[in-house]
């Protein structure tokens, strides 16, 4: 594999994580889960490839902004997603004191 199929694969994966981080922002949780499925499979598809090539210097400081880029896209998804589980846990433990009182004291 020469470099510009390494860059443009690390392209494409760039691309997902932006995907990936626009459906956060948006609250889009299953369209997320569906890119992160597709990441994970581009992820394995380019990993032997890459682990092989060779590549020029102009080629590595690009595989690097890209990579910063990804990993940057990455922080962004995980800071939301944790946001969104803890809005998630205050709803469950909220229905689920909710249920306590109705037990306890009975429903009408």
């Amino acid at each position: 594999m020469n470099g510009n199929q390494v860059i443009s694969n690390y392209e494409s994966l760039s691309v997902l994580t932006e995907q990936m981080r626009e459906a956060a922002v948006q609250g889009e949780w299953d369209q997320l889960i569906d890119l992160e499925q597709r990441c994970s499979l581009h992820v394995a598809a380019m990993k032997p490839a890459d682990a092989v090539a060779v590549l020029d210097e102009p080629s590595r400081q690009a595989k690097i902004r890209l990579i910063k880029k990804i990993l940057a896209n990455d922080a962004d998804i995980r800071s939301r997603t944790v946001e969104w589980m803890g809005q998630l846990q205050r709803i469950i433990q909220s229905n689920r004191q909710e249920q306590r009182l109705q037990h306890t004291y009975g429903g009408t």
